[in-house]
């Protein structure tokens, strides 16, 4: 596989993950997501949970088994955020590595590319989902006041553009 595959995500959302909706995770027979946490569920160093999030969570639990895989270091704010969410959680995963994966997927008890990888960065979440062998979803951050500052802000976009560069298509599919 060439590297720019590795750095190809299977869906482009386009949005935010909270419009994932239930209709793509049927179409795409998806059986569980692992879901990243900075950016992706709540802006960096922030733990307060949408409403919106919280009702997303609720509308695909049912169809979804859903796990936590976060390179955060911090314990106890992953914790905080999976409590929030009633969902299972992974904190300093290290993806790309996909030992972490491995393990969230595994407890799920489905077949690795009927579960998916969801998150904002290229070369952390969808490289460790691909290189696993999951469905991979990059989806946009979420909004902060603080994003632009942010040093994830930044990588993101050199991400992004380097991805470009290389062949990788990161507009919406």
């Amino acid at each position: 596989m060439s590297k720019s595959l590795l750095l190809q995500p299977d869906l482009v959302l386009g949005d935010v993950v909270t419009k994932l909706s239930p209709s793509i995770i049927q179409e795409y027979g998806l059986k569980g997501l692992v879901l990243d946490v900075d950016e992706t569920l709540v802006p960096f160093k922030q733990s307060i949970i949408s409403t919106e999030l919280m009702d997303w969570i609720t509308e695909v639990r049912p169809l979804v088994d859903l796990w936590l895989v976060s390179n955060n270091l911090s314990k106890s704010r992953i914790s905080a955020i999976a409590s929030s969410l009633d969902v299972p959680f992974i904190f300093g995963a290290r993806k790309p590595s996909r030992k972490k994966l491995r393990q969230a997927v595994d407890a799920m008890n489905h077949p690795v590319d009927k579960v998916a990888m969801v998150g904002d960065r290229l070369f952390t979440d969808v490289l460790a989902g691909n290189r696993l062998g999951m469905f991979t979803i990059f989806v946009e951050p979420m909004e902060s006041t603080e994003i632009s500052k942010s040093p994830l802000f930044s990588i993101r976009n050199f991400e992004v553009w380097f991805s470009q560069k290389i062949g990788v298509s990161v507009y919406k599919n």
